[in-house]
């Protein structure tokens, strides 16, 4: 018996690694799809389907994979009619939410992602009443270990960042707008730094602080949101202390 349930465990655990790798192929591939219908094939001379390729590989994406979806993206191929949808929302304690999501039905995923806030304390809600909220900034963060903070602060203010940020206690983080993203991480990139995150992404204006009650409810609706395979990318604006967070995951 200890034997059976053992493997029982091994092929529940393999189930689960399988489901959370197909789910993320799925959302890469309509990434790949959308970049490539919105940019054309080409990697070099468009950037966000290079990106969504280099998170395909990343994930160990087979190559043929990425090509059909290219494929798909470019007319090469027929598939299915994806579109981009934005959902904005509220959570518990306040907190804003806003996805973004790449869906065949927008019905159906409309009715799943309402289902997901009211089941954790949330509301869905109309376009535009979070999005203010936030701004769409380029975002690149650095490891402390690799370059002094000095250092690292005057190339990416003449590079053009906007802003410099410590309170990680790992990383650096440097915020610039989305024209400058590619300028500052060319430079840093330039001075052997390898970047932990470079991304453009919606960055809240303002946080509101989360205490120990509602966090685990609040965690709870960004992991559903982010398990949902239409959803590509889910930013909020809550900031829970670190040792709240510790105490969490202990």
């Amino acid at each position: 018996m200890g034997g059976h349930s053992h493997w029982a465990g091994i092929k529940h655990k393999k189930a689960v690694v399988d489901a959370k790798k197909g789910k993320l192929f799925t959302r890469l591939i309509r990434e790949i799809t959308i970049a490539a219908r919105l940019g054309g094939g080409s990697l070099e001379n468009n950037p966000r389907l290079r990106k969504a390729v280099e998170e395909g590989r990343a994930a160990n994406m087979p190559s043929e994979n990425v090509v059909r979806a290219i494929q798909r993206g470019t007319g090469e191929l027929p598939g299915v009619h994806l579109e981009e949808v934005t959902y904005e929302g509220y959570g518990p304690a306040g907190i804003a939410v806003l996805c973004e999501a790449t869906t065949d039905n927008r019905n159906r995923t409309t009715s799943e992602v309402r289902r997901i806030f009211s089941q954790h304390g949330g509301n869905l809600g109309e376009t535009g009443c979070v999005a203010w909220l936030f701004q769409l900034k380029g975002y690149i963060s650095v490891p402390k270990k690799t370059i002094p903070e000095e250092k690292l602060l005057t190339l990416v203010l003449e590079a053009g960042a906007e802003d410099f940020r410590t309170r990680e206690a790992e990383v650096f983080e440097v915020v610039t707008a989305c024209s400058d993203f590619d300028g500052v991480l060319r430079k840093i990139i330039e001075a052997g730094i390898e970047p932990d995150t470079a991304e453009q992404t919606y960055l809240p204006q303002s946080q509101v602080p989360v205490g120990r009650e509602e966090a685990p409810r609040v965690l709870a609706l960004t992991e559903a949101l982010e398990a949902q395979e239409d959803i590509r990318n889910v930013y909020t604006n809550f900031e829970i202390p670190d040792d709240i967070l510790q105490s969490l995951s202990a």
